[in-house]
């Protein structure tokens, strides 16, 4: 018999809400800040610029908006923990729309401006289990929220990473961030042999092995949230971090690095 399928966690639709509009404020904040020298940084995003990255910060937030204003889709084709994995192959299509909003764009500050009335627009009529329409098939609107704080979560640490900017992040959305990555390390090793630990946000058992059921159990990883969505997301790797001391991994299984990055 196959293992049953991970169920997603439970999150407050109020909350994810609040937090991909606050997460949004702050970045578009600092957009209007940024003039055509910072424009034209490079960022860790291969070829992209901090223009290229605020575009695409700001076209995350333009697909919500057009997923509600669709018809809604007839079937449910990807559930929340379907997400991390599906995510690699529309990379190419993602770098196209990306580089050609980019480029049609022009006024980054008025596109932010457009995105945020809509955006607030959207999540005033669309209902949490509304299916809407995403590359990756119909999704629950709530559900593509949450995938949301990631994008705006990771987008924010590389722009802070390209510019000395300083976004700050917002509570709520580092946290719900934090833990589907984690459930989303929890779904691609599969087991219980292995304590990852990142405070205050998650604690999930991953990993083949002899399951741990009481008291401290033998392997264990603990880091901090930044740095989790850094290695689940492949902006930094396991040796660096621990190297650099950003995280502690105790015990024989203890290393992730083989299931490392989650995203894609």
């Amino acid at each position: 018999m196959p293992p049953a399928k991970k169920r997603a966690r439970s999150y407050d639709s109020a909350k994810t809400r609040a937090a991909v509009q606050a997460q949004f404020a702050h970045v578009a904040d600092a957009v209007r800040g940024l003039d055509d020298e910072q424009l034209a940084l490079p960022t860790r995003l291969g070829a992209w610029t901090v223009r290229e990255l605020a575009a695409h910060i700001a076209m995350v937030m333009r697909s919500v908006v057009r997923g509600v204003a669709a018809p809604e889709p007839a079937a449910l084709d990807a559930e929340l923990l379907d997400w991390p994995a599906a995510t690699r192959k529309f990379a190419p299509t993602v770098d196209e729309d990306t580089r050609e909003l980019a480029d049609e764009a022009g006024d980054l500050p008025a596109l932010y401006e457009r995105t945020a009335a809509d955006l607030a627009d959207a999540l005033t009529t669309g209902r949490q289990d509304r299916l809407i329409t995403t590359r990756f098939g119909g999704m629950r609107l709530g559900d593509f929220l949450v995938t949301r704080t990631v994008e705006l979560t990771v987008h924010t640490d590389d722009l802070n990473a390209a510019t000395d900017l300083g976004v700050p992040y917002d509570r709520q959305c580092l946290a719900t961030c934090t833990r589907l990555l984690a459930d989303a390390l929890a779904v691609k090793a599969p087991g219980g042999s292995v304590e990852l630990r990142v405070p205050p946000y998650a604690v999930v058992q991953c990993v083949e092995g002899p399951r741990h059921t009481r008291g401290t159990p033998p392997n264990v990883v603990e880091t901090d949230p930044l740095t989790w969505t850094r290695l689940a997301t492949g902006r930094t790797n396991w040796p660096d971090a621990l190297s650099h001391a950003r995280l502690t991994a105790t015990g024989s299984r203890a290393d992730l690095s083989l299931y490392l990055p989650v995203l894609g």
